[in-house]
């Protein structure tokens, strides 16, 4: 078999996004929004070396003569592209000196934020600050400017239920769950909002919505499902116990989102994609990842409906009592 092929500058940005997200925990939904934002900022200046790709904000405006489309020039723009997103995304201290030690080792200066197009940094950043200055505005609520607080609910959600009580057995339950040190925190909605916010090729946030709502509690539908969900708990394989543990996602994780990004970095080393073909790989992944988030929250704040593991919570002391 064939060595894996060393990452290009787009994996080495992609496994940055991951990093980041490991080490500040975001919900799901914005985890799915940054790789997909870092990702756009890379396309969007790679396209403008490319003959035919057209950037999403600004289209073929920032296309470069042919005797420039290098991958020397590719390689630059993307970086400057990538940095200025990560830097706006996770704008913790913390996290500033890994992007610039990033981009310093590709041999680029952090602090060049000149915008002149026509040169490769001037490019990322050009195709950086539109794509940002769109998703500011996107019903993120990145910014805090909808609602006190990045990303916080505008919406006003409050759960029907309490993590001690079941007051409606058709809404959602807030549970306590391990916090990954031994201990345990209550959960709260992340981003009841998701549904607003602006997707990337969803025609409408509900396009996808399914048109049957979830079995009401007490139906014969909703005692069938619950009786097959302990069914299959109960009759787990040891690979499939594996398996849930992999996709249960702990605090530190890359999150369900970030996983699809590793399989596709193992992708790229074994098929030793190129810059052009990994840059088309996450900015396509990753943009179907954010519709993705979209399309399920908006689902779940439509339906306000249980997880599993409440809805049978009645059924299992009814099996133990008998």
């Amino acid at each position: 078999a064939r060595a894996a092929a060393p990452d290009s500058v787009v994996m080495q940005w992609n496994e940055a996004t991951l990093q980041a997200i490991r080490d500040t925990h975001p919900g799901p939904p914005q985890c799915a929004r940054a790789l997909a934002m870092v990702a756009t900022c890379m396309y969007d200046a790679w396209a403008a070396y490319d003959p035919t790709a057209i950037g999403t904000r600004l289209g073929g405006a920032l296309r470069r003569p042919v005797n420039e489309q290098t991958l020397a020039n590719k390689s630059q723009a993307v970086s400057y592209a990538a940095y200025r997103a990560l830097a706006d995304l996770f704008p913790q201290p913390a996290k500033a000196p890994k992007f610039q030690a990033l981009l310093q080792s590709r041999g680029y200066d952090p602090a060049h934020a000149a915008t002149d197009p026509s040169t490769p940094s001037g490019v990322g950043n050009l195709a950086a600050q539109a794509v940002l200055d769109f998703r500011h505005h996107d019903g993120a609520n990145q910014l805090g400017d909808l609602h006190a607080g990045a990303y916080s609910d505008y919406t006003g959600y409050t759960p029907v239920n309490t993590p001690d009580q079941i007051l409606d057995p058709d809404h959602w339950q807030p549970l306590r769950v391990s916090n990954g040190q031994g201990g345990f925190v209550v959960q709260t909605y992340i981003a009841p909002f998701w549904g607003q916010v602006t997707p990337f090729a969803l025609t409408a946030d509900d396009q996808f919505r399914p048109l049957n709502p979830p079995a009401r509690a007490g139906s014969e539908e909703y005692l069938r499902l619950a009786e097959q969900l302990l069914a299959y708990s109960a009759n787990l394989t040891d690979r499939q116990k594996v398996i849930a543990e992999y996709w249960a996602d702990g605090p530190n994780s890359e999150l369900p989102p970030g996983h699809w990004c590793l399989f596709a970095h193992s992708v790229s080393q074994r098929d030793h994609y190129t810059l052009d073909q990994d840059v088309k790989l996450v900015f396509a992944l990753s943009n179907a990842l954010f519709d993705a988030s979209i399309v399920a929250w908006d689902a779940k704040r439509a339906y306000d409906s249980v997880r599993p593991v409440t809805a049978s919570q009645p059924l299992s002391r009814h099996v133990l009592q008998h």
